[in-house]
């Protein structure tokens, strides 16, 4: 097969000009990469899972009553700017 003809047919990599692999090859590698990165991966302790929880709480928290806050405002910006 040609180049020209292996490039029209869509079997060369356009970047790198190497073969491209059938899909079951493609499967097998990015299930393999899976695996590894997988293996990367660190389990937190129980005291860091505690700390990680309560931060996010505090800052949900923090962010739900600053969203309150302006809603009120806004609000009573509206009331005032509309006369309701």
């Amino acid at each position: 097969m040609s180049e020209s003809s292996a490039h029209a047919a869509g079997t060369h990599d356009a970047e790198s000009g190497k073969e491209r692999r059938n899909v079951f090859a493609r499967i097998a590698l990015f299930v393999r990469q899976v695996v590894g990165e997988l293996r990367k991966v660190v389990t937190p302790t129980r005291s860091e899972l505690v700390n990680y929880t309560i931060v996010v709480i505090v800052f949900v928290t923090v962010m739900m009553l600053f969203v309150t806050a302006l809603d009120y405002l806004v609000g009573q910006g509206v009331f005032w700017l509309f006369g309701a």
